[in-house]
């Protein structure tokens, strides 16, 4: 039996890289509850409250960012960072993960974003709507992408790496500035 080649097979990328992310995301949940540490890195702290990815859902532009976000979890923290080979800061982690899953292009700088997002009521967040939060006396200082359920994933600092959080834990619940949306006008 001849086999086309692979050169004669269409290939839709987009279908390619979605099924490139959920393969990521199974690992991802079906792996131990932790990665093992290499010799020198720190591990990271645990979050706080649930941070569970269970019960998470999506639909069109927001099932795109959240297979995106997905697959950067526990990826490296860089300041600067702009692409997950080196690590990611979490302007660079939004901006990486807006231009490849819809095709956005955002400037690599939190506060930037926030000029250019509209803001929404905490009532209106969809997956993929972005939140910001004073983390160093000044306002949008920090910023992740909203999954739903209350949790953001994040490239939180120095020494850490990409990961979920909770709007209600502790430390971000007193430093949010608001949710805002690129995504819907």
């Amino acid at each position: 039996m001849n086999k086309p080649s692979p050169m004669a097979l269409p290939v839709d990328r987009r279908a390619l890289l979605r099924g490139a992310a959920l393969a990521s995301l199974a690992a991802l949940l079906a792996s131990c509850s932790s990665a093992p540490v290499k010799t020198g890195q720190r591990k990271p702290a645990r979050p706080s409250g649930d941070t569970s990815l269970s019960g998470l859902k999506a639909e069109g532009t927001g099932a795109e960012i959240l297979l995106y976000t997905m697959g950067l979890l526990d990826g490296g923290y860089q300041f600067g960072g702009r692409n997950p080979e080196a690590g990611l800061d979490c302007s660079g982690m939004v901006s990486y993960i807006y231009q490849n899953a819809v095709g956005i292009k955002l400037p690599h700088n939190a506060a930037q974003i926030a000029s250019i997002a509209r803001p929404i009521s905490t009532s209106q967040m969809q997956v993929g709507d972005l939140v910001f939060f004073n983390t160093m006396n000044r306002p949008f200082s920090h910023m992740g992408i909203f999954i739903g359920d209350g949790k953001f994933v994040h490239a939180p600092r120095t020494n850490s790496t990409i990961r979920v959080a909770r709007l209600d834990n502790s430390y971000f619940a007193p430093r949010f500035e608001g949710a805002r949306t690129i995504l819907r006008a």
